[in-house]
């Protein structure tokens, strides 16, 4: 199934948080993204980190029409209205710079961090999350190692799952899998996300809202509310908060049917202008 679904009426969130969609790079889904946020309407938009990656587009340029279409989306969304809160992450840090100084681009606001207030008044902190990843934050050039690894590993899975689908056989990621079975990888991500619901409580917040390690999640951890809201290169996913002040994560990819072996058709296109 295409990932392009106009026939479907918009749904309408109190709150929407995605993360880690890194518009620049191939294997990100912004043909998936760009659905959701048609869509979608929203009081609150947050965009928490990784939006943009930086990292890959100065080693070479990607931009279709795929990913024109998310900005355009976004900076729509502000013109009607809805609250936009761009928070940088790792790589999207060439923005960081500017944070502080209360610069705002078509209606979408720069910040470092930002709290989110549930209709049922829960008090959230919604950050990145680089910042509680030693690797991120001390090893920044095993991090640079760790993202060509990555990108190589999605390269392996898309030669991968060609040959699972020419067998008749279903999408399966080897990278997510990996992440899984890895212990050393479940340690690491077990630690980002107790290290972040500390910051939270330490702060006097009910819970955190974060990115940065692509593994969507909402539980409990030590009383705090810990949301990861995921990724739109492999999970796709989206928290949203409802009228009422009830929480849920959103795997659009899986809901919709979406295909990852059906990929755009990749056209170059301009960057828009904010306006």
């Amino acid at each position: 199934m295409n990932a392009y679904s106009p026939g479907h009426a918009a749904r309408h969130y109190r709150a929407v948080f995605v993360s880690d969609v890194h518009l620049g790079t191939r294997d990100c889904r912004a043909d998936f993204l760009a659905d959701f946020l048609r869509r979608t309407t929203c009081d609150q938009l947050y965009l928490v980190g990784d939006i943009i990656d930086g990292w890959h587009l100065r080693r070479s340029w990607h931009w279709d029409e795929a990913h024109n279409e998310v900005a355009r989306l976004i900076f729509r969304a502000a013109r009607n209205g809805t609250e936009v809160t761009y928070i940088p992450g790792n790589h999207d840090e060439m923005l960081r710079r500017w944070v502080g100084f209360g610069i705002e681009v078509g209606g979408v606001r720069l910040a470092g961090e930002a709290v989110h207030v549930t209709a049922d008044g829960r008090r959230l902190l919604v950050i990145h999350g680089d910042a509680f990843d030693s690797v991120s934050n001390y090893a920044r050039p095993l991090a640079i190692v760790g993202d060509y690894a990555y990108a190589a590993a999605l390269a392996l899975n898309r030669w991968f799952n060609v040959a699972r689908n020419r067998l008749g056989l279903s999408y399966w990621s080897i990278s997510a899998w990996a992440k899984h079975q890895v212990k050393r990888v479940v340690k690491t991500i077990d630690r980002f996300e107790e290290a972040t619901c500390a910051e939270a409580a330490r702060r006097g917040f009910d819970g955190v809202v974060c990115g940065h390690i692509h593994h969507a999640e909402m539980r409990e951890i030590d009383g705090l509310l810990y949301i990861n809201d995921g990724d739109w290169v492999e999970s796709c996913t989206a928290l949203v908060e409802h009228a009422d002040g009830r929480l849920e994560l959103v795997e659009w990819a899986a809901l919709n049917s979406f295909s990852f072996l059906a990929r755009p058709r990749r056209r170059r296109a301009e960057v828009p202008e904010a306006v």
